[in-house]
């Protein structure tokens, strides 16, 4: 039996190249907050989220200061036991949010550490579902100004270049019109037989606006809408799936297999983009997994392809990995050793151990950054 000797946090915030804009806001820049957690054998794992464009410190100190205490001295392979006294810590400062990415990311630390120590990558620790690689969608089709729709098309062209299947890009920030043209033009681009995934981050707040915008959207036939409401707004999700053909997609900033219970359960969602460094970590994903499988409802988990890679791999209902194929958008790339490898319409599972890659100290010695404490 391994113990927990030490659980250290940092914040790095990496600046995006060129403002980056979807529907509701605009990104000058990314923090991230890294855990590393080290065993009484010498054993290190890490886990990782993203903490916003401001604030990410938030995240840290709820690792240093609510959770780290809790978890020293304990046995590594008590996820469940570790995972409970944590959450009940966290009761009165936020069951969603930073708290909980907190929480996630240290759940997270402690699943790549023990299978660091059996020596397997993670999702065979976890229990392979599928081997060789993972089908993965080319993500990308951010607001970027002076950026043109045949632009947008030549975009999503690239990521097919690259041998995938799907792709996906923003919408909801422009009216109707302008709308139309950027959607036309990417499966112009795309051809036919692509799969086109829309995603709206919250844009709309009312069922007839987002309405109006699929049928504008439907001629072009998106394999899904993603996050048309805010996420508070399950009701709204639930009426709209019941009026369109077109698949919802939400839950990447969903917290708790509760809450995902109730999208279920009101079939709100047609897929689950459940993050594990936002959800819960590992533990709380595979629960969520389970619940989506009985509901018949895939998981196409939320960014941070080099993790969820696994969790797709391991899940029953694993459809797809969101994949950023450069670090321009999702800068999280520049703070890791590696890199992974696209082949065919998927990604190449890793063969290393636990998530298969470190954190780059020389490479985040480039950014702001807080020390390990």
């Amino acid at each position: 039996m391994a113990k927990i000797v030490s659980v250290e946090a940092r914040t790095v915030r990496v600046p995006l190249g060129r403002p980056t804009a979807f529907a509701q806001r605009q990104v000058t820049g990314r923090d991230y907050c890294l855990v590393r957690l080290r065993t009484d054998d010498g054993v290190e794992g890490i886990g990782h989220c993203y903490a916003g464009h401001a604030g990410g410190k938030i995240v840290s100190l709820a690792v240093r200061e609510l959770f780290a205490p809790l978890v020293r001295d304990r046995d590594t392979t008590a996820t469940e036991l570790l995972w409970k006294r944590m959450y009940q810590e966290a009761l009165l400062h936020g069951r969603a949010g930073s708290v909980m990415r907190a929480l996630s990311i240290i759940d997270i630390a402690l699943w790549d550490r023990n299978a660091r120590a059996a020596k397997l990558p993670l999702y065979k620790y976890l229990g392979a579902a599928c081997e060789g690689t993972v089908p993965a969608y080319g993500s990308g089709g951010y607001y970027l100004d002076g950026k043109t729709p045949e632009m947008l098309g030549e975009e999503m062209a690239s990521y097919v270049a690259l041998g995938l299947g799907a792709v996906k890009m923003k919408v909801g920030r422009g009216d109707l019109r302008s709308e139309e043209l950027r959607i036309a033009a990417a499966r112009k681009a795309i051809g036919p037989d692509i799969l086109l995934m829309l995603d709206a981050n919250n844009a709309w707040s009312d069922v007839p606006t987002a309405q109006r915008y699929l049928e504008r959207f439907a001629p072009y036939d998106p394999y899904w809408i993603e996050e048309p409401f805010g996420p508070d707004q399950i009701d709204n999700h639930a009426k709209l799936a019941a009026l369109t053909h077109i698949p919802v997609a939400t839950g990447e900033i969903e917290a708790g297999r509760w809450r995902f219970k109730e999208l279920l359960e009101k079939n709100a969602a047609a897929i689950l983009q459940t993050d594990a460094a936002v959800c819960g970590g590992i533990s709380e994903f595979r629960k969520i997994a389970a619940l989506a499988d009985c509901h018949g409802v895939t998981m196409c988990p939320h960014w941070f392809h080099d993790l969820h890679i696994h969790l797709v791999a391991s899940s029953a209902n694993g459809q797809f990995v969101e994949f950023f194929p450069d670090a321009k958008v999702f800068n999280f790339r520049e703070l890791i050793d590696r890199q992974l490898e696209v082949r065919g319409d998927g990604l190449v599972l890793p063969d290393g151990h636990g998530l298969g890659y470190r954190f780059d100290e020389k490479a985040i010695a480039r950014f702001d950054s807080d020390n390990w404490s």
